[in-house]
């Protein structure tokens, strides 16, 4: 059997209307994709127009690429940094007191490798309270960091990480326990 393109139908996938893809597609681009719009508020202003769930405190850095904001749920006091791409085909949900270092991907969607038809596979991704994605690490989906877990640069979750511990590799594997002084 082999790999069959032509055969491949995501019709059941609906992520909403097309008129409201298109135009996020837009703001997305001018507004939070571009470097050279620095407004914080005006771009969580523009993602909650679009149905994002966003608390309080939240620093969103220029270069930033989101695909649906109305999948997105965004906790109080999280910072998102350059260029990371928050590719959620489905729901991510990202805790309060949460870093999403630059670079960082979180990915809901895949393919079925095992389909002739190649099949689309979409899985939340959840990210708990006072967790860390270190930078160009990639989150895939189906995943959930538990709280004040920390992902090290580079790093690719395929599995959930444990709370308050340390992963690190492709894939990333346990490297020690996260503790935490109050100073």
């Amino acid at each position: 059997m082999k790999t069959d393109l032509s055969t491949y139908n995501n019709t059941w996938y609906n992520p909403g209307s097309y008129l409201k893809r298109i135009l996020w597609l837009y703001i997305n681009s001018i507004f939070l994709k571009s470097s050279f719009f620095p407004f914080n508020s005006l771009k969580v202003f523009l993602l909650r127009f679009f149905g994002a769930k966003i608390g309080k405190g939240v620093v969103i850095k220029p270069s930033v690429n989101i695909k649906y904001p109305w999948k997105l749920i965004i906790g109080d006091y999280v910072w998102i940094g350059e260029e990371v791409w928050i590719d959620n085909l489905d729901t991510v949900i990202i805790g309060n007191h949460t870093c999403i270092s630059q670079g960082a991907l979180l990915l809901c969607g895949n393919h079925n490798y095992k389909k002739s038809s190649f099949d689309l596979i979409i899985k939340p991704i959840t990210i708990e309270e006072g967790v860390w994605i270190g930078a160009k690490s990639i989150i895939c989906g189906g995943v959930t960091c538990y709280s004040h877990s920390v992902l090290t640069v580079a790093s690719v979750a395929t599995h959930s990480l444990e709370a308050y511990s340390i992963y690190q590799g492709n894939p990333c594997q346990k490297i020690k326990v996260r503790e935490i002084v109050r100073l």
